[in-house]
């Protein structure tokens, strides 16, 4: 390890802590090293358009903020809760419930984690509080956990930033997905049940069977998203960012023509919103891109890899190492940098352990959802805070719970591939 590397990442570690945004601390950062190691500036800049320029992947990223942006606004968000109340309202803890099936379903149209908890959440969120039916921490406890199955189900932002940094296919990742985030919302649904008959939470009024055909319905031009962005990925139609594009397309044409509840005024507000949140993203992408630079010229990946093959650790040993570190990083980094900065790190043991990057990556971004639940930083939970007005100490004294069954799911997924590997290798997946 160079002087010049150890003094970039001083900088990067005092820039982050005295709360200098991550992106920019790692772009002075990678400044510093590269004047230290006496190479030209202009090598960040080159660096930096070359990654953003050569991967047309990166082009899904904004196009899914704008689809889940569309989603949230006007009737969409009322139609899909009408219908997830008359399908699991009925049972003891009905709105957490409602609250979960929620995010599953719209996890297949956003692929955000703070789309969902800051959209959809903040609706289920009012409806659980109502007349005291919940405890407000409780609500925004398993809205949080809940909006982490966001990006597990395709589209899923995450995963593409991951095939990114892994060149593994973006399709097998989305289909690997599918199971463990349906898996995650069961254990979410069965913490919520267990919780509500132990403290006694109300019932909600049953909907009549006969009104359910109609409240499928009205969501079911909703519910048809994630079934068009699977078709087009591997029916061959589309690739995963033209797949993106159509998305973005079909929740303008739903929201503006078929649900008639989206202006033009409310379009640009959307359009705007979604080009800062893009900007945002595409800033820790660029920095990322130039410390990954960095980290190849200083040969961290290989030396790590040579190290770690060297004591002949075991690939199930390797993977709960990487997870428990993922899971101390996530109380502390969002959910980007981790996926860009540090699991490339670890890309080049995988592939000498044999472990399939498939597997792999579905698991890490498992693991950097938790992490958005995670106290102290835990993002989601200082979202929903933000919206809602509930005290951040309500919301961590009631999450505990669900993080815990998050984790065994994790620790499932880790012992369990085929969890991550049954569909896609039903699609034909060799790993």
């Amino acid at each position: 390890m160079s002087v010049e590397f150890l003094v970039c990442l001083g900088s990067l570690f005092f820039l982050a802590g005295i709360g200098v945004p991550v992106a920019y601390a790692i772009l002075v950062a990678a400044i510093i090293y590269v004047g230290a190691g006496g190479q030209g500036i202009g090598i960040v800049g080159k660096n930096l358009l070359d990654g953003l320029y050569q991967s047309f992947l990166l082009l899904a990223v904004p196009l899914f903020i704008v689809a889940a942006n569309i989603m949230n606004a006007g009737t969409i968000s009322d139609r899909l809760l009408g219908f997830c109340v008359a399908v699991v309202g009925r049972f003891r803890g009905g709105l957490g419930h409602v609250n979960v099936m929620a995010s599953l379903i719209f996890s297949g149209m956003s692929g955000s984690a703070v789309a969902d908890a800051a959209g959809i959440g903040r609706i289920i969120i009012d409806m659980m509080r109502r007349d005291g039916r919940f405890p407000p921490g409780y609500a925004a406890a398993i809205t949080a956990a809940s909006a982490t199955i966001g990006p597990i189900i395709p589209p899923s932002i995450p995963m593409v930033l991951y095939a990114l940094v892994s060149n593994a296919s973006i399709g097998y990742l989305f289909l690997g997905g599918i199971l463990p985030g349906l898996f995650m919302g069961a254990v979410l649904m069965a913490m919520n049940g267990w919780l509500s008959h132990r403290r006694g939470f109300a019932i909600e009024d049953p909907v009549p069977l006969r009104a359910l055909p109609r409240k499928t319905a009205n969501a079911f031009p909703a519910l048809l998203m994630p079934a068009i962005l699977l078709y087009g990925i591997y029916g061959g139609v589309t690739t995963p960012t033209e797949a993106a594009a159509v998305a973005a397309f079909y929740a303008l044409l739903l929201a503006s023509l078929f649900y008639r509840a989206l202006s033009l005024r409310a379009l640009y507000a959307i359009l705007v919103e979604s080009a800062r949140s893009s900007a945002a993203v595409g800033l820790v992408i660029g920095g990322a891109l130039i410390l990954n630079y960095i980290v190849a010229s200083e040969n961290i990946p290989n030396l790590l890899a040579g190290w770690l093959v060297a004591i002949d650790v075991s690939p199930f040993a390797f993977l709960l190492t990487v997870n428990l570190l993922l899971l101390v990083l996530g109380c502390f980094l969002d959910a980007t940098t981790i996926i860009l900065v540090v699991i490339p790190l670890f890309l080049p043991t995988c592939r000498n352990l044999g472990i399939d990057l498939v597997h792999f990556g579905v698991v890490a971004v498992v693991n950097c959802m938790i992490g958005l639940i995670t106290p102290p930083y835990g993002i989601l939970l200082f979202v929903i805070n933000a919206v809602t007005g509930i005290p951040l100490r309500e919301i961590i004294a009631e999450v505990w719970p669900f993080l815990a069954v998050l984790i065994v799911a994790l620790l499932l997924m880790i012992l369990v591939p085929e969890i991550v590997l049954f569909l896609p290798r039903l699609a034909g997946y060799e790993g």
